[in-house]
């Protein structure tokens, strides 16, 4: 089908190249796990929404292969209409050529008001008028074939969470979700519609791939998927670095560069550019070590035994599911744990991984990390931000605690600092100075320190925070092998810690 549709319409609105690369050569998308993972969350979403104004029908039908009957479809929402049906989910259109499915059409007086639902969320009562311009061309899309379809819209709104909302008991849907008035929004995106649908059926009607170049519309309003696609067509290599490997350049000025023609390391080496961007270059073009030994001696003389190298994971709860949690707060689950007592003592390794019941991790996860670690003694952790956000966060929820647990806090040092202060760099680090990137430029060749050696079940923090949820629904064995593949990924994070302080360590002896 190459019809138009909110997704198709919405792909050109962004980038006509999108549209048809999404159509004709979807395979050139790069679509990591954490977007998938956000794609499941929105689905989630859209399933609760359905129930925030009371009772509701769903339009929905299949045909022999699976793939959605759109004609019934649209049959259903029809007779709904016509019997006078409040609440329509998925309420389904077809007119031109072009297709819909709105979240929620809602009865009005004199005609029918549109609900998107979107897994975003916002603060209760701020409208942000600059991060809601990118839904409304979505949303304007839908009134126009509503109204071709003779529909008389009379509202159109956003559904999304609210951030504010703290959960106690039960789900409350009225505080959980925000509505947010878009009318002025739409009407002024509905203007554009009809020229911008002829324009998205010529891209699609077209076997001809578009030519357009890299421009700011490649990460507005979305981040777009073939990115990487296209900066290869257009000259980027991908076997070598360029400005849009450079360290902590915003996308404008990458575009710049490329735009006025530098685009590899040497082309850019004249530039005035930041400390840490120069010297990035200057050891790739040089293929040399940078190294400030008395940075780094002076960050290590900041750490005294006891060590505790320190590494938590997380799930992040689209929808807050325990007492006193919000949307998209990360609950922390599971930590590892690697100790050196003294300069000449073996280490010794700790690990809290919470049960699969559905409960509430976080209060046994406390205690365990109090009695683990004891006050007063120097915690390692890597961007140690992270860590000690949600410490505080579990001292906030437990009063009883909160005296250690913010002790563990305020005598956390961070490894990161060398590398982000500029004491220590490698061109293999390509620009970024996370673990996954030093660890495997400062130990190239050992097979152990590699994340990709471990269970395919986790192999990275987004595996983690996806796989320990599935946990409770699977049975007993995958379960048991799930946990255990947990295990030891977040015991490699801090082992991994380990090994990046000796060789800090060894480059200053």
């Amino acid at each position: 089908m190459k019809g138009l549709s909110k997704s198709r319409y919405t792909a050109f609105c962004q980038c006509p190249k999108n549209l048809w690369l999404k159509v004709y050569k979807p395979e050139e998308a790069t679509v990591d796990a954490g977007l998938q993972a956000r794609f499941a969350q929105g689905n989630v979403v859209g399933d609760l929404a359905m129930g925030l104004f009371g009772d509701f029908k769903e339009a929905h039908a299949e045909k022999a292969d699976g793939s959605l009957n759109l004609t019934k479809m649209v049959e259903q929402t029809r007779q709904w209409m016509d019997e006078g049906v409040e609440n329509i989910c998925e309420a389904s259109f077809i007119c031109e050529g072009g297709y819909c499915a709105v979240d929620i059409l809602r009865k009005t007086a004199g005609g029918w008001a549109i609900y998107e639902v979107k897994s975003t969320s916002f603060p209760e009562f701020n409208g942000q008028e600059t991060k809601l311009e990118k839904y409304a061309p979505d949303i304007a899309y839908q009134k126009w074939v509503l109204t071709q379809c003779g529909i008389n819209v009379t509202n159109t709104y956003l559904v999304c969470l609210n951030s504010d909302y703290v959960r106690q008991g039960e789900l409350d849907l009225q505080k959980l979700f925000v509505v947010i008035d878009m009318k002025e929004l739409v009407e002024n995106e509905y203007l554009k519609v009809p020229a911008q649908a002829s324009q998205t059926l010529k891209v699609l009607a077209k076997e001809e791939e578009p030519d357009i170049d890299l421009s700011e519309h490649c990460m507005k309003p979305y981040g777009c998927a073939f990115l990487d696609y296209c900066k290869h067509q257009h000259g980027v290599p991908d076997d070598e670095p360029t400005v849009f490997d450079l360290y902590r350049m915003n996308f404008a000025k990458k575009l710049e560069h490329y735009h006025a023609g530098r685009i590899l390391f040497k082309d850019v080496r004249d530039i005035e550019l930041g400390d840490k961007q120069q010297m990035q270059v200057e050891c790739t073009l040089n293929q040399t070590e940078h190294i400030d030994r008395e940075g780094i001696r002076s960050f290590l003389d900041g750490l005294s035994y006891p060590l505790y190298f320190l590494d938590f994971e997380t799930i992040q709860q689209t929808i807050p599911l325990y007492d006193g949690t919000k949307p998209y707060q990360q609950i922390t689950f599971q930590y590892s744990l690697h100790v050196k007592r003294s300069a000449d003592a073996a280490y010794e390794h700790l690990e809290f991984l919470a049960p699969n019941d559905g409960s509430d991790p976080r209060r046994s996860l406390a205690e365990q990390l109090c009695k683990d670690i004891p006050m007063n003694v120097c915690t390692l952790a890597y961007n140690k931000g992270f860590e000690c956000g949600r410490i505080r966060e579990l001292a906030g929820m437990y009063p009883d605690l909160a005296v250690h647990l913010l002790n563990i806090r305020d005598h956390i040092q961070d490894l990161l600092d060398p590398f982000r202060d500029g004491y220590y760099y490698v061109p293999a680090m390509h620009g970024s100075f996370s673990i996954k990137s030093v660890l495997p430029a400062l130990f190239p060749d050992e097979p152990s320190l590699n994340y990709h050696n471990l269970d395919e079940r986790c192999q990275n923090g987004g595996n983690a925070m996806t796989l320990f949820p599935q946990i409770h629904f699977m049975e007993p064995e995958e379960a048991k092998a799930s946990r255990e593949a947990l295990l030891r990924y977040c015991e490699l994070d801090t082992w991994a810690m380990v090994k990046v302080w000796e060789k800090l360590k060894e480059v200053v002896e």
